[in-house]
């Protein structure tokens, strides 16, 4: 057998090791079993075992005896396999495969857990990081498979959900979800989580233009509630593309719906995007009452996110109208809630505005010091745009130090990382600071 047919077929070498007493030994499961690790590009998590297949009998030992076989091996915490053993294993019809078709169903159940920061389960998530490949294969699968499966595009929608908080990256999935019919069931929810990863990787012109095609979709269908959210994305939207005056329109409008309807929780999320705005807008005391009051209409437990984000704010409001005590009092509120829910997008984002605030008050030693824990928190997050921001931080900082070659060289770093991430106006705000650097150098 080995001198005839493993020459001619490495199929006939796999049928070898399958037919074997070894293998047979394993059980009616096992070959299902190898179809699932072939069918994942990054094959099984040897920690997922229990939790994947929970009625098969033995299973850790049918994923040694694989390895001992030479179908699969272990890799960084993964079971998984040659390609070629991979093409030939891999289920044809996945909606044939009983095995396949229930692991499925545990991921989309676990993919289902409403996360937000500071609730429960939040933390738990964060199983995503080491997975996201294989969801987001399964789910070009089946969403392929089964354009109007519901269950398919919900757990779409719930797996950008996910990464938004835990891996923040493009998806290959958007343009799947941008081709679906405007009726189609799960569209409008799957636009909306994609257009909110779009902002996290700092797309903020694609994000407008998806957003501004869920807000069409939700005036037709007079949905008021979907509307209030997409104005106030929207307006979010703007203010990072510098848009203040449309940005503040929109948010005023999402507020006064979220007041018709008595939705206090809606009102504070506005009066929050509203207060950032009018800050832009140098309207520092009307940005002041906005954020003042979204303190007051949110709780003071279960909403620490969005209560952290209320005293940031305030802190870049007093930093601008030059009070400075006021502002770093909320800057250090802001931090012990980042600090205590370890927030490290929220904890990069309060030790920059001290930094900025302690260097334009001649602390220069404090500015520092922020700016290094302001970079730490980037590097621990592992999140592509923030590192991005982290370079550009350290930029602007050795600008206003007369480090201009320093300066200039991570600019450039800064650009080349923003321009990966398509984040068109940060590239064009690192280029201004570009400008002044060779300017005064």
């Amino acid at each position: 057998m080995l001198q005839t047919e493993y020459s001619k077929s490495l199929a006939a070498t796999i049928e070898l090791s399958l037919s074997s007493m070894m293998f047979q030994e394993l059980g009616p499961n096992a070959r299902d079993l190898l179809g699932i690790v072939a069918f994942f590009p990054q094959g099984i998590d040897g920690n997922n075992i229990d939790w994947l297949f929970p009625t098969i009998v033995g299973r850790k030992n049918i994923f040694d005896k694989f390895c001992v076989l030479s179908l699969a091996y272990r890799n960084d915490g993964f079971i998984t396999m040659l390609a070629p053993i991979r093409d030939y294993l891999s289920p044809k019809d996945p909606m044939s495969a009983p095995l396949l078709c229930s692991t499925k169903e545990r991921y989309f159940s676990r993919l289902s857990a409403d996360i937000f920061p500071g609730r429960p389960g939040f933390e738990e998530a964060r199983w995503i990081t080491s997975e996201d490949v294989n969801v987001e294969h399964l789910l070009d699968v089946f969403t392929t498979i089964d354009v109007t499966s519901g269950g398919a595009w919900g757990a779409c929608a719930d797996f950008t959900n996910h990464l938004i908080w835990h891996k923040p990256r493009f998806v290959m999935l958007g343009p799947k979800i941008e081709a679906l019919p405007d009726n189609h069931p799960s569209k409008l929810e799957c636009l909306y989580h994609l257009s909110r990863l779009l902002q996290k990787v700092g797309n903020h012109a694609e994000r407008k233009r998806l957003l501004t095609h869920i807000l069409k979709l939700c005036r037709e269908r007079g949905d008021d509630r979907q509307l209030i959210r997409t104005l106030r994305h929207l307006s979010q939207a703007h203010l990072a593309m510098r848009l203040h005056k449309e940005g503040i329109r929109q948010a005023r409008e999402a507020l006064e719906i979220s007041e018709r309807l008595g939705d206090r929780m809606e009102q504070a999320l506005c009066s929050i995007e509203l207060a950032w705005l009018l800050r832009y807008d140098n309207q520092l005391n009307a940005a002041e009452g906005a954020a003042s009051r979204a303190i007051d209409l949110l709780p003071e437990k279960g909403e620490e996110f969005r209560v952290c984000r209320s005293h940031r704010v305030l802190g870049d409001i007093y930093s601008s109208k030059c009070e400075t005590a006021k502002a770093i009092r909320h800057y250090e509120v802001a931090l012990e809630i980042a600090s205590s829910f370890n927030w490290l997008n929220l904890l990069f984002c309060v030790h920059s505005s001290l930094a900025q605030l302690l260097f334009d008050e001649g602390r220069f030693e404090d500015a520092h010091a922020h700016v290094i824990h302001a970079k730490s928190h980037a590097v621990n997050d592992h999140d592509a745009y923030l590192l991005a921001r982290a370079m550009w931080l350290q930029a602007f900082f050795w600008h206003r130090q007369h480090m201009f070659e320093d300066a200039k060289s991570e600019a450039l770093r800064a650009v080349e990382a923003l321009e990966k991430l398509g984040a068109a106006n940060d590239v064009e705000h690192v280029r201004e600071l570009l400008r002044r650097i060779e300017r005064d150098a």
